[in-house]
């Protein structure tokens, strides 16, 4: 797939592997700002990196400009993701092997706006789409109090391009734990899941 000369592609196994640095360098760059706020740090996250290119149905889907990755997002079978992600979904009597799980979606800024984030979506649901077993795709979003003192002037969400791709916010939430820039260690963040039927 190409949006303005930007190559979207969908790679696996070993193939994925190669490319799990850019993922790295992404996520820390991307996440870093609102909401995330994520303080990355080198090498801490590799190993666990490179073992999720192992789990069942694992895809990275790279925004490239030459052979340059511009952007990323992530997909994975929920039956293989981890416990804190898998709880809710138990909890409520899923079956975890008729979802995938949508990760990161990290793009740089100078890309969006270009019709990248939706090709993410659709390389994702494309790849969801291929286990017969798959008819849910889901993600979460952090959440953070309006007041929150790192909240950019006129910061919004995406509610509204979630929705028009056809994700609707559900009850089931999770927690997640990771150093943010404003703290000294890690600490607890709440986040709700989206969900749309595939089929």
């Amino acid at each position: 797939m190409q949006r303005n000369m930007i190559r979207l592609v969908t790679l696996t196994g070993p193939a994925m592997v190669e490319r799990l640095p850019d993922l790295a360098r992404l996520r820390a760059g991307v996440f870093r700002d609102w909401p995330y706020l994520y303080d990355a740090k080198p090498g801490v996250e590799d190993a666990d990196m490179a073992a999720i290119a192992s789990w069942d149905g694992a895809a990275l889907i790279l925004a490239l400009k030459g052979d340059v990755a511009v952007g990323c997002a992530t997909v994975y079978r929920l039956h293989t993701e981890t416990a804190n992600i898998q709880a809710p979904f138990l909890a409520a009597g899923e079956d975890l092997r008729r979802w995938c799980y949508f990760g990161e979606s990290v793009l740089e800024p100078q890309y969006r706006g270009q019709g990248l984030g939706v090709g993410f979506f659709e390389a994702r649901e494309a790849h969801a789409m291929s286990f017969p077993e798959v008819e849910r795709a889901t993600f979460c979003s952090v959440e953070r109090p309006a007041d929150h003192p790192l909240r950019p002037a006129g910061a919004g969400d995406l509610h509204a391009f979630w929705n028009k791709r056809g994700y609707q916010p559900t009850d089931l939430v999770c927690t997640m734990q990771w150093k943010q820039i404003d703290t000294e260690g890690k600490v607890e963040n709440r986040l709700r899941f989206w969900a749309k039927t595939l089929r």
